[in-house]
């Protein structure tokens, strides 16, 4: 099963660290992302640009109201995403885990996937 991890952090405090912390966060990030890549497990991968560049469309009226910035007022806002194949939830919360472990705070929310389109894994 495909799993979407949902990644969550105060933008504000990505937004500050340096490059050098910046680099270091996501070096340890690739450590996981190349041992998911090693098991076939590992699909799209994406770092969302700040809320700053959002715009939201509002699709509760005809017609749709267009906006700038994102949808929601949040204290931790989506950052990016995983793709990811497991054969349980258990597998992967493990995988969640080795995230956490390597870019503390924030949160990752997990949901199987229910629709998918060809791409590098298999749905």
């Amino acid at each position: 099963m495909l799993y979407a991890i949902l990644c969550y952090h105060s933008e504000d405090v990505v937004g500050s660290w340096t490059k050098e912390e910046d680099a270091a966060v996501m070096a340890k990030l690739a450590v996981v992302q190349d041992k998911l890549a090693r098991e076939g497990r590992l699909g799209p991968v994406a770092r969302l640009l700040p809320t700053t560049a959002a715009t939201t469309l509002r699709k509760d009226q005809d017609p749709p109201l267009v906006l700038d910035g994102p949808y929601a007022e949040t204290k931790e806002q989506l950052l990016g995403f995983y793709l990811v194949e497991g054969g349980s939830l258990e597998d992967v919360l493990d995988t969640t885990r080795e995230l956490a472990a390597a870019n503390p705070g924030g949160a990752y929310e997990v949901r199987p996937v229910g629709a998918f389109f060809p791409g590098a894994l298999r749905p």
